[in-house]
């Protein structure tokens, strides 16, 4: 009577385990859409921005920091039509300049944006309205950093929570990365609860969504994307071709990844990594749940790209034979 049990309950909790549906195995991309053409150059001549250049958006503007700059490291533009408004951030040791430059978060509420200095080890807060009319303009300090967990990159929601990239230092050239809830106020960071068993060192980048209630996790050395809820529990594993558990920094799988609309689009390598095939040239497009749509090959090497959603465009920084372009989305049939 036992065995006959067992063997009716068996097939009941490998019907539970399926039908969750958080791991999903994805062999084949193939549905690759050319969007070269459509992919159009923003031509800046105002101002010299160097190669390895981050985008952000504010409100109407978009912000380009230029983290090789010897002089101004943060350039605004206004997004509509990408003319130059002004530069700000000098280099330097001296007060309202920057020593090492980091992360740039948006408060869109409080028409602040907040710039990480990792040399002095603070937070500076920027009024985009007084930067604009306000050459001699002093940003106030935030917050404060420390060097035994700080954050890297991170999306800020409100005072009391970001979500964030922390950073550990374990030695002077090591470091542990992973994604927590930190309260910029308080200083405090709370990992998140899911953390991919078979991940043995974790190098990512992330997007998080309030609209969505989740954050979308991509890994630089595995071809794998992880999805959970802003609580921190896991939707989905989702893993690509080249998915492998062996833990190696010689291929570069995602680069970035954003929120676009009611999609999860990202860049996507697959190349040799400390050569120039690590660059993407392509973005993998996926429904909200992971499901994947497209590819969008660009034929350009992407540095780094932000969404606009009042255009539903993507906007690229690239390291090709041009520097900033964007891509219509309502021109692709996604």
């Amino acid at each position: 009577m036992k065995k006959v049990l067992l063997l009716l309950l068996i097939p009941f909790f490998c019907g539970c385990a399926n039908k969750s549906g958080a791991e999903k195995t994805q062999n084949k991309r193939n549905n690759i859409i050319s969007v070269r053409g459509e992919t159009k150059e923003i031509p800046i001549d105002d101002v010299l921005i160097g190669s390895i250049a981050r985008l952000f958006l504010m409100d109407n503007y978009l912000i380009i920091v230029d983290h090789t700059s010897s002089d101004k490291l943060i350039h605004i533009f206004t997004k509509n039509d990408f003319s130059y408004l002004t530069s700000i951030a000098d280099v330097g040791q001296g007060p309202g300049e920057i020593t090492v430059m980091g992360h740039i978060g948006i408060n869109e509420a409080c028409r602040k944006f907040y710039v990480s200095d990792h040399g002095k080890q603070k937070i500076f807060s920027y009024d985009i309205d007084s930067v604009l009319i306000n050459p001699y303009y002093m940003p106030e300090v935030k917050t404060e950093m420390n060097m035994i967990q700080f954050p890297d990159k991170y999306e800020y929601m409100s005072d009391t929570l970001s979500v964030a990239i922390l950073i550990e230092p374990t030695s002077v050239s090591t470091f542990n990365q992973s994604l927590a809830k930190w309260n910029i106020n308080s200083g405090i960071f709370e990992p998140m609860k899911y953390q991919h068993p078979d991940i043995e060192k974790k190098r990512i980048n992330f997007a998080a969504s309030i609209k969505h209630n989740m954050y979308v996790e991509c890994y630089h050395y595995y071809d794998l994307m992880t999805i959970c809820s802003l609580e921190g529990d896991l939707k989905y594993n989702i893993y690509g071709p080249a998915w492998n558990k062996k833990v190696t920094n010689r291929i570069l799988y995602y680069n970035g990844v954003r929120f676009c609309g009611d999609k999860i689009v990202a860049s996507y390598s697959g190349g040799a990594n400390f050569t120039d095939e690590k660059y993407p040239t392509k973005f993998e497009v996926f429904d909200i749940d992971g499901n994947y749509l497209c590819t969008l090959e660009t034929g350009y090497k992407i540095v780094d790209f932000c969404y606009d959603e009042d255009y539903d465009r993507i906007i690229m920084n690239l390291n090709d034979e041009i520097q900033f372009a964007y891509l219509d989305l309502k021109d692709v049939k996604l």
